[in-house]
């Protein structure tokens, strides 16, 4: 009798670790939308036998602060931070080093933007998709012929009916539209100098106010999310509105008229780096999930949720997408990328970010006077 209950014991222990090591994983993402659609995550959901858990960031500033928290790097196993925090978050620490063997297998980055991220000889992050900040409209409010450029956002026709992403990236936007692409201009003053990409990001204090008196006479709507501004256009709230190309796509598929174009004054977009946060519990499913992205197929799928082109230029990348398909996404096209400035570190962000705050708050004060909504 005791045998027998020692041998049941031993089974009932056996199977019990056989369940443990068939527990199903689960790998938390903290990453911008679309970069966690089930068109492909699914696949790797049951090649893997895990469960994909998605969250979805607003701003960088909200990412940044989720990983300096004492437990945030704990909650999350993959993270997409965009270009103008990518190498800060490398600095500080708070990113675990890259297995790069396999994720540079058969790959070919071929330009510095499109290089990974390092601290020493290690690599800390690695590119995965990019993208233009563009003018949104409304092709039926525009039936005469597309606005020309961001000026359109401060048409007094138009008051109200216009919306920009709740982000500082804003400022770049006006600075854009008032000419600050130069070290010696104070702002809407007229320069003979050629732009210089890196001015935007390194604004003095007399820019930042020009630039800040500027959007005080503008009278947005503010979104968060992707959705939040489909939902806007949809509804017919907005005509013209600062966009990504997830939202157009959103909108094409809805079977709204929806167009987009980079604005007459430029625009600037962003480098979107995968990355695994320094206190992931899962760090060897994120490396093969992170590989898994970075598979010329997989960027074919991204690709067409998004509307993002894919950092990977290699052959084999690229022979995903058929010529009508690349001209879509502006890969290899120079005098496309070239009215794209892409997102830097921003090394008095606090003050930006001061002015972006003073800014929507005045904002939010009107709009409460007049019975609008932000």
């Amino acid at each position: 009798m005791a045998r027998f209950s020692l041998l049941g014991a031993l089974v009932m222990i056996t199977l019990v670790l056989g369940s443990c090591q068939h527990k199903e994983r689960t790998l938390r993402l903290l990453v911008w939308e679309g970069y966690a659609d089930p068109v492909f995550v699914r696949p790797f959901e049951l090649s893997h036998h895990c469960k994909v858990e998605a969250f979805y960031m607003k701003t960088s500033d909200e990412l940044y602060d989720n990983l300096r928290h004492p437990k945030g790097g704990e909650e999350y196993d993959i993270v997409s931070p965009s270009s103008d925090i990518a190498q800060t978050i490398v600095d500080d620490d708070l990113a675990a080093p890259l297995d790069n063997a396999p994720l540079f297998k058969d790959r070919a980055i071929v330009s510095t933007l499109r290089a990974p991220l390092l601290k020493g000889k290690k690599v800390y992050a690695v590119p995965f998709m990019w993208g233009p900040n563009l003018l949104l409209y409304d092709e039926e409010a525009f039936a005469e012929g597309p606005p020309s450029g961001w000026s359109v956002l401060w048409d007094p026709q138009y008051r109200h009916r216009v919306a920009v992403w709740d982000d500082l990236s804003t400022i770049y936007m006006a600075a854009q539209l008032l000419g600050c692409e130069n070290r010696s201009s104070a702002c809407g003053y007229a320069i003979s100098a050629p732009p210089d990409s890196t001015v935007i990001f390194n604004l003095g204090q007399n820019q930042l106010k020009r630039i800040e008196a500027e959007l005080l006479v503008l009278q947005p709507r503010q979104w968060s999310t992707a959705t939040e501004l489909t939902s806007l256009f949809e509804r017919h709230e907005v005509v013209a509105a600062m966009g990504w190309p997830l939202i157009t796509n959103q909108l094409r598929k809805s079977g709204f008229p929806i167009g987009e174009l980079v604005p007459k004054e430029g625009t600037t977009g962003w480098i979107d780096y995968l990355m695994i946060p320094k206190a992931s519990r899962q760090k060897d499913l994120a490396h093969q999930f992170l590989d898994y992205l970075r598979k010329p197929e997989t960027q074919r799928w991204v690709a067409e949720v998004t509307g993002y082109a894919p950092t990977d230029d290699s052959p084999a990348t690229m022979a995903q997408f058929t010529p009508d398909e690349r001209a879509v996404l502006h890969l290899y096209d120079k005098r496309y990328s070239d009215k794209v400035y892409l997102w830097q570190p921003i090394p008095e962000r606090g003050a930006y970010e001061r002015v972006w705050q003073d800014v929507k708050e005045s904002w939010t004060r009107e709009a409460k006077q007049h019975g609008t909504s932000h």
